[in-house]
């Protein structure tokens, strides 16, 4: 008897297209931009294209149109508002995550 195994592997990305929408309500998740790295969940680096914008480590492609992204997030103003810090870095390599057990909001 043969047995099929299959193997679900997310070979797409994991919510790294991100669109920024108006309403708080509708959003994903909520987002503060924090002054310092130390203070972040995640340091994300915009991405220039979609195709670079894989796996779930801090590389975020921002849509143009609400319908092309996986996740929706709203910024707020103030960090006790926010379900995710996040600091901008100036270099890929320097995106990831900072506090792990944050990583179920990309996915």
């Amino acid at each position: 008897m043969k047995k099929l195994v299959l193997l679900f592997i997310p070979l797409l990305s994991f919510g790294q297209k991100i669109y920024s929408i108006d309403y708080s309500t509708l959003s994903d998740f909520k987002v503060y931009v924090v002054d310092y790295e130390s203070q972040s969940d995640l340091k994300v680096y915009k991405v220039d294209y979609v195709s670079q914008a894989r796996g779930n480590e801090g590389l975020w492609h921002f849509v143009k149109y609400k319908s092309q992204a996986d996740k929706k997030i709203f910024f707020v103003d103030y960090a006790s508002q926010s379900d995710l810090k996040i600091f901008f870095v100036k270099y890929k390599s320097q995106a990831g995550w900072r506090n792990s057990a944050k990583k179920h909001l990309i996915y």
